[in-house]
């Protein structure tokens, strides 16, 4: 498929795909229990609790004794999701997480919205932008970040299949909706387009500014190859390997900070087996700020046009 015939069904928020994909699996598997810190309407689980009111527990503002009761909760072989905003579900609780979770491969399920800037007005405080560095830091724990609505649906219903603790990140704002459901696997990346001049890998909201990227740049006479990498822990290491053979150059779009995210781990693995020049669109050793998710992106340099200058910075190193 050209990038151009990529097209968009509609505009829904990652959130809502969590909400009513624990649902879906609710509904097919009964050790499935959500957990809240007082944020129930804000993580869409009111469908759940209307169908499920024995298996939701309340914790109140209380994110730390939320993932110790989580942790506690799979001991009795159930499945918790632990629900609260990307800041609260990391950094506010990274001790409990470390010891009670992950040091013992506790089968939680850390589920977080309103990550990156794109939270918007809540200002930097709430915009947490280091919790993809923090999570696949942790031994054990698996890190998905999906880009649409569909894609965070499915997500949300395999996770509960895999066994061990995962972190799943996704955001707030009205998303445009261009994935299928099931073209979500966990561990593989997905690849948009075949190219042979650069790579774009990108995660999360920026997977559809990624996509406008390249076609700004097919148009204008290169071969862009877009790859999806939702599941940056475990990374598809041989999904990138292909790429960056094929193309000896990559940019990577993240709603993050440059260091410790997706970027990080595809130089890395590119570092070790296959050393390309590698532009990164994240922010800068920054916090962020409060106003509109677009003009947080435009300002902090993670919109389209950031994109196409990574890009032609790139293609420069390379050629140069």
């Amino acid at each position: 498929m050209a990038l151009k015939d990529i097209q968009s069904t509609g505009k829904k928020d990652t959130r809502s795909g969590f909400g009513d994909g624990i649902v879906e699996a609710a509904r097919s598997n009964d050790k499935i229990v959500a957990l809240s810190a007082d944020l129930l309407g804000s993580m869409k689980l009111n469908q759940f609790i209307k169908e499920f009111p024995e298996r939701f527990i309340q914790c109140g503002i209380a994110e730390a004794n939320m993932m110790g009761i989580a942790a506690g909760l799979t001991i009795g072989g159930h499945i918790p999701f632990t629900t609260t905003f990307a800041n609260f579900s990391t950094g506010r609780v990274y001790d409990q997480i470390r010891q009670s979770i992950a040091y013992s491969g506790k089968n939680v399920k850390i589920c977080a919205s309103h990550a990156g800037v794109t939270l918007g007005e809540d200002g930097a405080t709430h915009q947490i932008l280091e919790d993809i560095g923090m999570m696949k830091m942790l031994p054990g724990m698996s890190v998905v970040v999906p880009c649409d609505y569909n894609q965070t649906k499915a997500a949300t219903q395999t996770i509960a299949g895999i066994e061990g603790p995962v972190y799943l990140r996704f955001g707030r704002p009205s998303w445009p909706i261009f994935t299928k459901e099931a073209d979500f696997v966990f561990g593989k990346a997905q690849k948009f387009s075949e190219g042979t001049d650069v790579t774009i890998f990108a995660c999360g909201h920026l997977v559809w500014n990624a996509i406008q990227a390249g076609i700004q740049l097919e148009e204008k006479g290169l071969s862009v190859e877009v790859i999806n990498i939702h599941t940056i822990k475990p990374l598809d290491e041989e999904a990138v390997l292909a790429s960056i053979k094929k193309t000896k150059c990559a940019v990577t779009a993240e709603e993050h900070n440059i260091y410790g995210g997706m970027g990080d781990a595809v130089a890395q693995c590119a570092a070790k087996h296959f050393p390309i020049p590698i532009e990164y669109v994240g922010t800068l050793d920054t916090f962020g700020e409060s106003g509109t998710p677009d003009e947080l992106l435009k300002k902090y340099h993670l919109d389209v046009p950031d994109i196409v200058a990574a890009a032609e910075k790139v293609l420069a190193r390379k050629n140069g």
